[in-house]
């Protein structure tokens, strides 16, 4: 059974950082991508940041510079390093195995975590 925990949101002022974890576990972990993915209030889901089974990254353009996306594989975790927080970043924050797709990187679980809440004020 799939299951994905993440952790390290809160509420930070805009220019500062914060770390979000997530734990997997149900699946082969080191195989895939795993993603970021982040929604915020009246808003759908998006992407935010993807890590390859290899090591090869991408972001979205609002994240670009700012965020880092890394992997441990022997502890099946996948961390967001967030710096320059900006009050847009606000959202509920959550991992996903990620796959690529044409338009872009998608998830691939039905079944989402609870999310970290991650707030920036300005």
């Amino acid at each position: 059974q799939v299951q994905l925990v993440e952790s390290g949101g809160g509420l930070v002022q805009a220019g500062g950082s914060l770390r979000l974890s997530c734990a997997a576990s149900g699946f082969v972990f080191s195989n895939y991508a795993m993603g970021w993915f982040r929604q915020a209030p009246g808003k759908e889901r998006e992407f935010v940041a993807a890590i390859t089974w290899n090591d090869i990254t991408d972001y979205a353009d609002s994240v670009k510079g700012r965020f880092t996306i890394s992997r441990n594989n022997a502890k099946n975790t996948v961390t967001l390093q967030m710096n320059s927080l900006k009050p847009e970043d606000t959202a509920v924050y959550y991992c996903n195995r990620a796959q690529r797709r044409a338009t872009g990187w998608d998830p691939v679980f039905d079944n989402w975590g609870q999310g970290t809440q991650v707030t920036v004020s300005s």
